[in-house]
């Protein structure tokens, strides 16, 4: 045989390297412009979120306080139900079709999204029986009183009637973001959010030759705008116009498949679970102070949340990037993605919080204009807004774990927090204490939950349990 020249070399190889690169930049792509890249139409999207979230605050603020009191009562309920199908279970979804699409088998990538439809549908229902159930006993539980409790109800009534809808919409969406399509999930939130805005608004409010449902009709609006984006998604998966094609994986199910998601998936519950708990308890304890404060912790909370959807955006971009790293063995790439991503989360929710602890009435004066509500929003935003960092870096950690199918050291940095907070609001009530002290609290349990997960996960091995190649 005749030796081949450097230059023969280089025109044989190059191409090849260049196929690699365009049909898995996941696995070889530049870390830091891959996430950006995969994280920016996260970040279009659930800035429309935020833009939902201001409109659903700003036309139930017109119903009155007390339906503005109402959402506070609900909205931990209505976090849970999107963070536990859309993160915790839908990163479980993620990272199970990650690591199989990354171990090069499709087959298997599209078995696991049939078992991850399944999961979502029993998820649910069993949202549905439960809090039709009790619901408004929990409801009451947390300081539900006279029209407050009854405009909470209503809205349960409508949104968890239905939950099965938004617990689907995540899944499918999930599947998506698992093989690296963030364009679709972004593109449908879009219009799930412009829907929601038009419908919510028009129902609650009464618009036109349009009654006044008030918020049985915000809830109403919600659903009909993830039902159209669950129906789209699933039109795309039956398609074959991406990397799966649920029309021709078999219809069996495998006991291997649902322990691939629901050993990321389930566990992650815990922390959506846990962090939940957490504002109940901020909320049956500020309730103690009066409908004005617990409206304006409402208001905080739902900053809060808008503002960690930041780091959502970063670590659910991650979830596919180091669940195809792992799956090649590629160990060091999928923890360098991870904490490139905590750093950019970590970063960007604390230049906004600080924006808005200088600046609190950007935000506030949106809703209300109740001077007693917008004082008590005024002081938790000082106070706690310049620590939401911590939780962004919680967040995206949270994700990166997921997609390593190691996920027990965040969850249990959730659990320190729940502990911390459970334990500093009995000493808090014993003492006598004023709101500050609980807005305190909240705050200081914001850099506990970051640091501790930070220590988790550096402290964690990402090798898979069985023995693979540990390639880097």
């Amino acid at each position: 045989m005749t030796d081949l020249g450097a230059a023969e070399l280089q025109a044989i190889e190059a191409p090849s390297l260049a196929t690699v690169r365009i049909s898995d930049p996941l696995l070889d792509g530049p870390i830091l412009s891959t996430l950006l890249r995969l994280t920016a139409p996260n970040v279009v999207a659930l800035s429309v979120g935020v833009c939902v979230a201001i409109a659903e605050t700003s036309y139930v603020g017109r119903l009155g306080i007390e339906p503005l009191a109402a959402m506070a009562l609900v909205f931990p309920f209505v976090i849970l139900t999107m963070t536990m199908s859309g993160g915790a279970m839908g990163g479980g979804v993620a990272s199970a079709i990650a690591r199989a699409l990354g171990a090069g088998d499709t087959e298997r990538a599209n078995v696991l999204a049939l078992h991850a439809i399944l999961i979502g549908a029993c998820f649910g229902l069993t949202f549905t029986v439960g809090m039709l159930s009790f619901g408004p006993r929990l409801l009451a539980l947390l300081g539900g009183r006279g029209r407050v409790l009854t405009e909470a109800i209503g809205y349960i009534e409508i949104f968890f009637g239905g939950a099965i809808v938004p617990w689907l919409m995540n899944t499918m969406t999930s599947i998506l973001r698992g093989t690296g399509n963030m364009r679709l999930p972004s593109t449908l939130i879009l219009l799930s959010a412009a829907i929601q805005i038009t419908l919510g608004g028009a129902l609650g409010l009464g618009l036109g030759p349009i009654p006044r449902f008030g918020m049985r009709g915000v809830a109403c609006g919600t659903l009909i705008a993830f039902a159209t984006g669950l129906s789209i998604s699933f039109w795309y998966l039956l398609s074959g116009r991406g990397r799966l094609n649920l029309r021709h994986a078999p219809l069996r199910f495998r006991a291997e498949m649902f322990v691939d998601i629901l050993k990321v998936g389930a566990i992650a519950c815990f922390s959506p679970l846990q962090s939940v708990l957490a504002i109940t308890i901020f909320t049956h304890m500020l309730a103690r102070f009066g409908t004005e404060v617990l409206a304006g912790y409402g208001i905080g909370a739902r900053l809060e949340f808008m503002l960690t959807s930041i780091a959502f955006a970063v670590g659910v971009a991650s979830v596919p990037m180091v669940g195809m790293a792992i799956g090649a063995g590629r160990i060091a790439r999928a923890r360098q993605v991870a904490w490139t991503g905590g750093t950019i989360a970590f970063a960007a929710v604390a230049v906004a919080g600080m924006i808005i602890a200088a600046f609190p009435w950007l935000w506030v004066s949106l809703f209300t204009d109740d001077p007693g509500v917008r004082a008590a929003s005024y002081h938790y935003l000082t106070i706690a807004a310049p620590l939401y960092a911590f939780i962004g870096l919680n967040i995206s950690l949270y994700f990166s774990s997921q997609g390593a199918a190691k996920i027990l050291g965040p969850v249990l940095s959730q659990t320190a927090r729940l502990i911390f907070i459970a334990v500093g609001s009995m000493w808090l009530v014993s003492t006598g204490a004023t709101v500050t002290g609980f807005f305190v609290l909240a705050a200081c349990s914001m850099v506990l939950l970051g640091l501790s997960c930070a220590v988790a996960v550096k402290l964690t091995s990402w090798y898979p349990d069985s023995s693979r190649s540990r390639r880097t």
